[in-house]
């Protein structure tokens, strides 16, 4: 962006002046910034009302918290200014429902309205990032816009745009000039408007979502221990994973395209609202929320957590086939999600491990942006993390001990429930008689919904957890089913984790491009298909059945589900790359896009003990090159 140095520049995080609807607009002059306010990336995250706007004082970050405070709509997040003008939706804030957004082409035969976002293509004056502004008025030929990160001026009193840019017609076709010779305006965007001549939805070329396989040279790099052993969690991960460190070939790893990357971030953010919309209808509807097999007792508090916690889901991974035949969603563990050590940081120190491979693992900030969501909460200096005995679940509770260190917020694992007690009032604490009052877990909620069948629930007017029974051991439930204790995840998490939300998905959103047909029972369209059998609370890829469209057992999976209510999901099979199927994960943070990883097997279903691969995110022109 523009860095003039004028002397009437203002320094970073000045007040410039006011656009329409007294929204603000701050100094973007990153040479001025005090670094010791602005330490950590937690500094740096701009919030409404709990809402994620940006980061300061960027031109996105404008954008939004105009869009936001004005009408209550915002956009999902994007990595630059530029990807924007391939959403296609909005979010309404008050209820998550989502609204279409219409893309019009700069030159269109539609005229720019107030209102409209304004979208810059990368490169000149806007480098690598684009750019955005908000149309504000339009006078005749002239268009005023108001933006963050271009001007560091303040603002004449009274005047609510920063810039005025010229606006031609010419044989009914609409075109902004910029006042910069060397940018580019892809065109604007608007909500509330016709939607003739709008442009469809952009899709990277086939070739960008194929998935290619790569070796790095063998010069006995790994022969050594390549972890740091005095990091407890890599040495908790190095001792869980002793046998085989990633995938069962150290120098093979995989590659996708920048496209390809930008493809799952928007599916990633797109999908997480869609699934937030197919929740709350669940939870409205009495008999959709009958599918999911869920203690009627527990039905209240279901929905008492979604009205008040809808956005205190902290992380989730969503799981996906993606291949030139498109992309293609699976389902979305919403609740105690994994491989975020492998994806994060044995990844990347996999990558750097040798000195030829100088790209970075496209979940390297994954720890950051967890850690940013805990600081900015604030909700809690202590977290108790729970976790089952389980060697994954060791390195993983470390892994998110790590970000709350980073966070400056204190924590302790409590592994199994043996470290938690009752005090001489009932309350719950733990071996150095501190009160559980917030926790992070990696227990699913569906072993705490076990317990709960355990016991008729005819027999108790509510849940039946206790509270101080001293010869009685502590349960998961008497935990996480405690009003005090704030749990993450909320259990409201519970639904979109479900396979049950798949028929319901489709149901609302039918053919949309990242979705399978999906349904309780087996159809017609499902047996021309083919198609994969699902317990509806499965996981780890138990008890699963891959039949094709002639009625052929393709793969089976054993597991503990077998007497679950099942979902019927349009066959699409992961593809085969060097031998092994491949499917591509990718994780939410606080609803956004945080990163991607791949999980491998020799069969076509992915399982707890599949291989992570390592994968580097490379450019488009050297993927279309090796095809």
């Amino acid at each position: 962006m523009n860095t003039d140095n004028t002397s009437n520049n203002a320094p970073f995080g000045t007040l410039l002046g006011y656009a329409p609807g007294g929204i603000a607009i701050y100094s973007s002059d990153y040479s001025t910034i005090d670094e010791n306010e602005y330490a950590d990336d937690s500094a740096m995250r701009s919030y409404v009302h709990g809402e994620y706007m940006g980061y300061k004082w960027q031109c996105v970050e404008f954008a939004r918290r105009f869009l936001y405070i004005n009408y209550g709509l915002v956009f999902t997040d994007v990595g630059m200014a530029y990807e924007i003008f391939s959403l296609r939706f909005l979010r309404q804030v008050v209820n998550d429902k989502i609204l279409p957004l219409y893309a019009f082409a700069n030159g269109s035969r539609q005229a720019p309205v107030a209102g409209s976002l304004l979208i810059w293509q990368k490169g000149g004056e806007f480098q690598d990032t684009g750019h955005v502004a908000i149309i504000t008025q339009i006078i005749d030929n002239k268009v005023m816009i108001a933006e963050q990160n271009v001007t560091f001026e303040p603002l004449p009193l009274g005047q609510q745009w920063t810039r005025e840019l010229t606006l031609q017609v010419e044989n009914g076709c609409y075109t902004i000039k910029d006042t910069f010779d060397d940018s580019e305006i892809l065109g604007w965007m608007a909500y509330n408007i016709e939607a003739h001549d709008c442009l469809p939805q952009p899709s990277p070329s086939p070739q960008l979502l194929n998935i290619q396989c790569r070796y790095r040279d063998n010069q006995a790099q790994f022969s050594s221990p390549w972890l740091d052993e005095t990091d407890p969690l890599e040495l908790t991960y190095q001792q869980t994973n002793s046998k085989q460190l990633l995938n069962d070939d150290i120098y093979r790893y995989f590659t996708i395209s920048e496209s390809a990357e930008h493809e799952l971030a928007k599916a990633t953010n797109e999908l997480h609202l869609m699934y937030l919309h197919a929740t709350d209808k669940v939870l409205q509807d009495d008999s959709l929320l009958e599918l999911f097999d869920i203690p009627k007792i527990l039905w209240p508090r279901l929905r008492l957590s979604w009205q008040k916690h809808r956005h205190s889901m902290l992380t989730g991974r969503l799981d996906f086939c993606m291949s030139e035949d498109g992309l293609k969603v699976y389902e979305y563990n919403a609740d105690s999600a994994s491989c975020h050590t492998e994806a994060c940081l044995i990844i990347q120190k996999w990558a750097e491990q040798g000195g030829d491979i100088t790209e970075n693992s496209p979940a390297e900030d994954l720890l950051n942006e967890l850690a940013s969501v805990w600081k900015y909460s604030q909700e809690y200096d202590f977290v108790h993390i729970m976790q089952d005995d389980d060697a994954e679940e060791d390195y993983h509770a470390l892994f998110m001990q790590k970000a709350l260190t980073l966070a400056g917020i204190e924590s302790k694992i409590l592994k199994g429930l043996d470290g938690i007690h009752w005090n001489s009032i009932g309350q719950l604490i733990d071996d150095d008689q501190r009160l559980i009052q917030c926790v992070w877990k990696t227990w699913a909620w569906e072993t705490a919904m076990d317990q709960v069948r355990e016991v008729s629930s005819t027999e108790y007017a509510a849940v039946p957890i206790h509270t101080g029974y001293p010869d009685t051991k502590v349960r998961l439930i008497d935990v996480l089913l405690r009003p005090e204790i704030k749990v993450f995840e909320p259990l409201w998490t519970v639904i979109p984790s479900n396979k049950a939300i798949l028929p319901v998905l489709w149901s609302l959103f039918p053919h949309h491009h990242y979705l399978l047909n999906t349904d309780f029972t087996i159809t017609d369209e499902l047996r021309k298909t083919g198609y994969a059998v699902k317990p509806i609370a499965g996981r780890c890829g138990s008890n699963i059945d891959l039949v094709s469209h002639n009625d052929s057992v393709l793969d089976t999976t054993d597991g503990k589900f077998n007497n679950q209510k099942n979902i019927y999901q349009q066959l699409w099979c992961l593809p085969k790359v060097a031998n092994k199927y491949i499917q591509v994960c990718t994780f939410t943070v606080d609803g956004n896009y945080g990163g991607v990883c791949l999980r491998s097997d020799d069969s076509l279903v992915i399982k707890k003990d599949s291989d992570i691969e390592p994968l580097i995110v490379i450019e488009d022109n050297a993927v279309l090159k090796n095809s």
